[in-house]
């Protein structure tokens, strides 16, 4: 289990991941209505880590920016 300190840019052109002293920026297209920017971050964080969209939770921040992800690996 890793727990992921995350700031999101939403609204983005892009869609990636930049992890800079500690914390990993997010950037991804979707915008942060109807929890669609957190679908995209679950996704984006799941396919860099090769876990299940399952396996990625939001933990703290989920109307923030700035969020504890957590990332379980296969067993």
């Amino acid at each position: 289990m890793m727990k992921l300190k995350v700031k999101v840019f939403p609204k983005s052109s892009r869609e990636e991941l930049i992890e800079t002293g500690g914390v990993i920026k997010a950037y991804v297209k979707a915008a942060p209505e109807k929890g669609k920017a957190n679908k995209a971050l679950i996704g984006l964080i799941a396919k860099e880590y090769g876990v299940k969209k399952s396996k990625v939770k939001i933990l703290i921040g989920k109307t923030s920016r700035e969020k504890i992800v957590e990332v379980l690996k296969d067993e």
